[in-house]
């Protein structure tokens, strides 16, 4: 039997998730600094993705407090 999904199991997963996106989110930043090397637009492009990220991480902070 599958247990029930809590209010403490939905802070858990969007305590993970942000922790997740965050580190994604740095990943993105620092990784464009590389591709700069290789491709301008393409390290802009990944620097979007950095603040599209950040942008869900904030999200999903406003639906935890939302609980």
């Amino acid at each position: 039997m599958e247990k029930e999904f809590s209010k403490d199991s939905a802070n858990h997963l969007l305590h993970h998730w942000i922790e997740h996106n965050e580190s994604h989110s740095a990943s993105f930043r620092d990784r464009a600094a590389q591709v700069a090397k290789v491709s301008e637009k393409a390290a802009r492009d990944i620097e979007q993705a950095a603040v599209l990220m950040d942008q869900c991480t904030e999200m999903l902070k406003k639906a935890m407090k939302d609980l």
